[in-house]
């Protein structure tokens, strides 16, 4: 007769859902980080070095997933139709963001009693064209486009590769299955990066408390109240709605996306948790390969949500800090350029910034106002990249779920992400 033996240290740790061991590194770094000051800062290496994990699996995994999420569409009809299911819903969702940004403004009123003195001079980088976006989807060498991180510029390869492997008889069969078990290996090891995200969750929390505390946050408290408000109707108003007119639950749904939501509170990178967000759209959602391969890439770097609603808030906040009236068709103006813009920046580093800079812009409010955000963007680029990486889940949910490519004995039932780990 034998024994059952008791699961050891590292057992225990991997049988706790990945989702409660990323909260709990959220709240520790946040008691770290303000009982320390400063000093916490010493920990942003172990940040760090699990965010180059992160970046060291982005082109691989948006290239070859999205190789595979093409070949698995060999109806062209199909292709197309999931296309514009999803560009369609995420420029609508775009655009109902910032409407509920500038509501917000309007009501919370966040630019009262901000003194001017807390504006200087700024140079924000000016925002590319939308001609010159489009020029630069096209990649004159593909490797180089990898080598450098242009997300952009691999998704239009990948996406050209998959049309040709589907165009090219037995020969494109054999690359296809090529494709499809370089995928699985890319998933093993985002699986494996994954592991370390409690850790560099907890690192990177400590970080930003100890750097940015309470002295800097309080002044413009109203500016990140608006915004976090906004992100959280945002989603469980549109996003949650969505997902109960589908059929779906919705509380199952936050329940399969919130490590995702939490790594990207932390990193703040649409792109670098992208492994994350498919992992667990896969395994907790039951989003099929070929959605989530497709939708997901597309979804980092062209989906702003949470990026437009701040653009609302801050438009307003700007133009009441300098007491500037805006009209109706500036209202409507700055919705239809944020909407745009959220395209036209996605790839750029500091999108936030960027885009903010080009909505002041086009109803002539001052740019210095991109100064007194700037102090704050980092606390306020956490919630709206949560609602962004939030979202892009839920354009896959719902597209799969269209194309009848969602497997509901999956969806919501709670696998923890890395537990194929133990398999390693």
């Amino acid at each position: 007769m034998t024994q059952d033996r008791k699961p050891g240290l590292f057992g225990r740790w991997n049988a706790i859902p990945l989702w409660q061991k990323i909260l709990a590194g959220l709240v520790l770094g946040l008691i770290v980080g303000l009982a320390f000051g400063p000093a916490a800062a010493k920990l942003k290496p172990i940040g760090t070095a699990f965010i180059s994990g992160i970046k060291m699996l982005i082109v691989p995994l948006v290239f070859v997933s999205l190789v595979s999420g093409v070949t698995a569409m060999r109806d062209p009809a199909k292709m197309g139709r999931v296309g514009i299911k999803t560009i369609g819903l995420y420029l609508v969702t775009t655009a109902v963001a910032i409407t509920i940004g500038l509501v917000l403004g309007t009501v919370l009123q966040p630019g009262a009693g901000v003194g001017m003195e807390a504006a200087k001079a700024v140079a924000p980088k000016a925002p590319p064209s939308l001609i010159d976006t489009l020029v630069a989807l096209i990649p004159t060498n593909p490797i180089e486009a990898m080598s450098t991180g242009n997300v952009l510029q691999v998704i239009v390869f990948a996406i050209l590769l998959g049309l040709a492997i589907n165009m090219s008889g037995t020969a494109g069969e054999k690359v296809r299955d090529g494709f499809d078990a370089l995928a699985q290996v890319i998933y093993k090891l985002t699986a494996i990066v994954i592991w370390f995200a409690p850790f560099g969750v907890f690192a990177l929390m400590a970080w930003t408390a100890g750097t940015y505390g309470l002295d800097l946050l309080l002044p413009l408290g109203m500016v990140i109240v608006a915004v976090y408000v906004g992100c959280l109707i945002h989603a469980f108003v549109v996003y949650g709605g969505a997902i109960w007119a589908m059929g779906l639950n919705p509380l199952l749904f936050f329940k399969g996306v919130a490590e995702a939501a939490a790594v990207a509170f932390t990193t703040t990178s649409s792109s670098g948790t992208l492994p994350v967000t498919m992992t667990c759209t896969r395994k907790n959602l039951g989003v099929s390969e070929g959605v989530s391969g497709f939708v997901l890439p597309l979804g980092a770097t062209i989906n702003m949500d949470g990026t437009a609603l701040y653009q609302g808030v801050c438009a307003l906040f700007v133009a009441q800090v300098f007491g500037v009236s805006l009209s109706g068709g500036d209202y409507m103006m700055i919705i239809l350029t944020a909407t745009l813009a959220s395209v036209g920046t996605a790839g750029v580093p500091g999108a936030g910034l960027i885009m903010l800079s080009l909505v002041l812009t086009t109803v002539g409010l001052p740019l210095e106002g991109v100064a007194i955000i700037a102090g704050i963007d980092r606390v306020l680029d956490m919630a709206r990249t949560s609602l962004n990486v939030v979202g892009d889940a839920m354009v896959a949910t719902l597209v799969a779920k269209s194309e009848g490519e969602l497997d509901r004995n999956v969806y919501g039932a709670g696998r923890d992400v890395v537990g194929e780990l133990e398999e390693v």
